[in-house]
């Protein structure tokens, strides 16, 4: 079932001369994980902001076609509603803080969807240990590090159990080992939970281990949309399309290329070494 779907969807803003995106179709399917990749202005943005409602509702412009979300048009919901439905984390969490404390940031969403007590230390406690933040509550949201506050925005989001989960540029502050913290937290939401999650993301190394499929967009328009590993045979395009994959990757689809390998792509670094070393072996 498709949870998601775009269908014929063109967005162009206000006092700008082209669409930010053009004639988009995709459909992503419930409990999924799914990257979206690109360069800057490739519309990726534009794209998640659509899905929770943020356009048309409080940005300008022309909008032509329609978004879907189980099967009902954005535009007809009420915001509250698509609250329930899709959470956002934002690529600087701080544009989403409202409280003075991290516990209070965690609270107040699901204080607004109409939560009780009972209910509300329930999630605190599931989602607490699930994020790492089990010291951070009585701080404020603002005065953590950069890895701390993307966690907090997680947990916010997460608290309210959406059904789908749009992550719009979640490293982009953060240094290599929050990388890391934030992407393991997502690892745990995909294998223990059903949540859709869309990650629109620069830093692919630890998004393509998790996703179940990826979708390039260039100049508002999408080159390609395909399962994870397929996706990935067709690394030209993806290269011309201004799209870098990890250094690993993008060196053993270029030995297959030579004939120099035969078999799938690694998706880790520890995947690259073990093949490596397999080939090293072999040639000797």
């Amino acid at each position: 079932m498709a949870i998601v779907e775009f269908r014929d969807y063109t967005w162009k803003y206000s006092r700008t001369k082209e669409p930010a995106l053009k004639n988009i179709n995709l459909k992503v399917e419930e409990g999924t994980f799914v990257g979206i990749i690109g360069p800057n202005g490739a519309g990726k943005t534009t794209l998640a902001y659509s899905i929770n409602g943020l356009i048309p509702n409080q940005y300008y412009g022309v909008r032509q076609g329609a978004v879907y979300v189980l099967d009902k048009e954005v535009k007809q919901y009420r915001s509250d509603e698509l609250t329930k439905l899709v959470g956002m984390v934002f690529s600087d969490p701080e544009a989403q803080f409202t409280a003075m404390t991290v516990e209070d940031e965690l609270v107040f969403g699901m204080e607004n969807l109409g939560m009780g007590v009972p209910e509300i230390r329930e999630r605190l406690d599931w989602v607490v240990p699930l994020t790492k933040i089990g010291p951070l509550v009585e701080k404020p949201p603002y005065e953590v590090s950069g890895g701390q506050k993307a966690r907090v925005a997680l947990a916010a989001v997460l608290a309210m159990t959406p059904r789908i989960m749009v992550l719009d540029e979640p490293t982009s502050m953060l240094d290599p080992i929050s990388r890391i913290t934030l992407f393991e937290v997502l690892g745990e939401l995909k294998h223990k939970q059903s949540n859709t999650i869309i990650v629109v993301e620069h830093s692919l190394e630890h998004l393509i281990p998790l996703a179940d499929r990826m979708v390039l967009l260039y100049n508002g328009e999408i080159v390609l949309d395909d399962e994870t590993e397929p996706f990935f045979e067709q690394m030209e395009t993806i290269l011309e399309h201004d799209a870098y994959p990890p250094e690993a990757l993008r060196f053993f689809y270029e030995i297959g290329q030579k004939g120099y390998y035969q078999g799938p792509l690694p998706f880790t670094v520890e995947e690259a070494a073990q093949k490596l070393e397999a080939l090293w072996q072999g040639g000797e």
